[in-house]
Formats: C-alpha cells, sequence, structure tokens
C-alpha cells in the first residue's frame, strides 16, 4: 500500500484526489453492474431505457468529468482543501468510532450541495447537466458536468475540513457516497422494504428525484440517506411513474452543449437590459 501511495505521490504531487481515484478504481464494478443491468432489463422485455446515443453521452460526460476533476484538483481544489485543514478548529481522529459519525455529517453536508444545486441557479447551471438524461439506467449517474468544480461543489464540504476532518478522508468519503448513488439510476429495481426506503436512498427514491413531473421537482436530494428529507421536509414517495428530464429540455447529445447551455443562459438573463416601467 505504501509503494502504491508513493507511486501516487510521485505523479500528482502531495495533494492527490482521492475522490477520482476511489471512482476510476470502482469503474470495473459499474461496468459489470450495468451489463448485469442490461441482461435482467432484456430479459424482461424492457430496454427503452437503453437508447445508446444517451448512453454514450452519458459516458462522454462521465471521462469529461473525471478529467477536469482531476485537473481543478491539482490547479486549485486540492490546495484550497490544504489550507483550510492548515487553519483547523481542532483534531479529529479518524478510526472506528468516529468514522460513522463523519460520514453521517458528510451526507449532511451532501444534502445541502444537492439542495442548493436545485435551488441556487449559480449551482444549478452545473447539476442541469445530470438532469437532462430522459432515460434512466446507470450510466446515467456519469452524467456530470464540467463545471462542479468551478461553481464550486467542494465548498460545502470544507467545514468538515475547517472543523479537523483531513481533506483526503473528506474527499474518499465523498467518493464512497457517489459510488452508491451509481446503483440507485435504474428503472431496473422497484420499491425495496419501507424501512430501507424511509432511511436509504433507492432507486425508487431516486427516479423520484429525476422527475419533472409538477410534485417531484425538487425532491429526494439525499445520497446515501433520506433522513434529511424527511426532517427537513423535501422527501416525496414514488407514486406515479416519472418523467424524466429537466423542465426546459435539451434535446443533445453535444459535449459541449449539454455542459454549458445552462451555463450559459444564466449569464444571458444576467444581462439583459431592465425593463423600465414608466410612470406618468
Amino acid at each position: 500500500m505504501s509503494a502504491t501511495v508513493t507511486f501516487l505521490h510521485s505523479l500528482f504531487g502531495p495533494s492527490i484526489d482521492w475522490k477520482q481515484m476511489l471512482l476510476v478504481a470502482m469503474s470495473p464494478v459499474y461496468l459489470i453492474a450495468f451489463v448485469l443491468e442490461y441482461f435482467y432489463t432484456a430479459r424482461r422485455g424492457r430496454l427503452e431505457a437503453f437508447r445508446w446515443r444517451e448512453i454514450g453521452a452519458n459516458i462522454s460526460l462521465g471521462l469529461a468529468y473525471q478529467v477536469i476533476e482531476v485537473l481543478t484538483f491539482t490547479g486549485f481544489v486540492g490546495a484550497n482543501a490544504d489550507w483550510i485543514y492548515r487553519h483547523r478548529a481542532f483534531d479529529i481522529p479518524v478510526n472506528a468510532v468516529t468514522l460513522l459519525p463523519i460520514f453521517f455529517a458528510l451526507e449532511f453536508c451532501y444534502y445541502w450541495f444537492h439542495r442548493a444545486s436545485h435551488r441556487v441557479r449559480w449551482f444549478w447551471s452545473a447539476h442541469a447537466v445530470h438532469h437532462t438524461g430522459e432515460y434512466m439506467n446507470i450510466t446515467t449517474t456519469m452524467r456530470q458536468s464540467l463545471l462542479y468544480s468551478v461553481t464550486g461543489w467542494w465548498l460545502f464540504f470544507m467545514p468538515l475540513v475547517w472543523l479537523g476532518v483531513p481533506p483526503a478522508v473528506v474527499f474518499f468519503l465523498y467518493a464512497l457516497d457517489f459510488s452508491y448513488q451509481y446503483f440507485v439510476h435504474t428503472d431496473a429495481v422497484q420499491r425495496l422494504p419501507e424501512w430501507f426506503e424511509y432511511v436509504f436512498g433507492t432507486p425508487a427514491n431516486h427516479r423520484v428525484h429525476h422527475g419533472r413531473n409538477p410534485q417531484y421537482i425538487d425532491k429526494n436530494y439525499g445520497g446515501v440517506l433520506m433522513l434529511f428529507d424527511h426532517w427537513f421536509g423535501t422527501f416525496e414517495p414514488k407514486v406515479a411513474r416519472a418523467n424524466y428530464g429537466i423542465e426546459r429540455q435539451i434535446h443533445s447529445y453535444n459535449l459541449l452543449m449539454l455542459n454549458l447551455h445552462e451555463f450559459l443562459e444564466m449569464w444571458r438573463d444576467v444581462f439583459k437590459p431592465d425593463r423600465v416601467v414608466c410612470r406618468n
């Protein structure tokens, strides 16, 4: 293990993006899960979710996201996280006793990051990319934006770093959270036991989140846990079939168009001349 870490340090310097390292390492697992999902769905004669042009767009977006996240981490995210950690308020040990509470706190940060990504247009300009998919399968998870680090996803997790959790631990646990979410992006799994649906993010809960049905918009933000949605009033059970996509749907498979359409629309709105109302 130490030899591997030394090798990674020689490639990336002292600050390694453990988030992206884990996501890359998990790629074979995601691929196997996608193949199993495909054949299971094919046996049931329900392959409408497998549109190959959309799957191709999902994979392209995911690969581009991986590259940009590594570059932005090396360029400024890692340095900022390290600076905040040097000015931390406490030293929080990471061990068998503290790991679960740290993960719970990280999920709390994720909830607010995800909620802000829907309710604040600056963050939505990046997150909208993920919601432009009109079909749901495991590759939908890869439908990620090049702009996440620019718009500042990582800022929501810096309170943990300031409190004393090492940045490597924060980013690694976020990758675990993200990895779990690969398996909730599917139409193949129906409802799980009620207690599980209440506590955890599940395919049924996440289908609601991706729905543009009026009752489903801006609901079910949790990653691994649904508890914060219950506690903060954003939980919605799945009743009707979810209609996937965004309200102003973009029909494109172009990598740049998918990444930039909402970001550019936002700036167009910023620079629109104000309408002046003349009063007599």
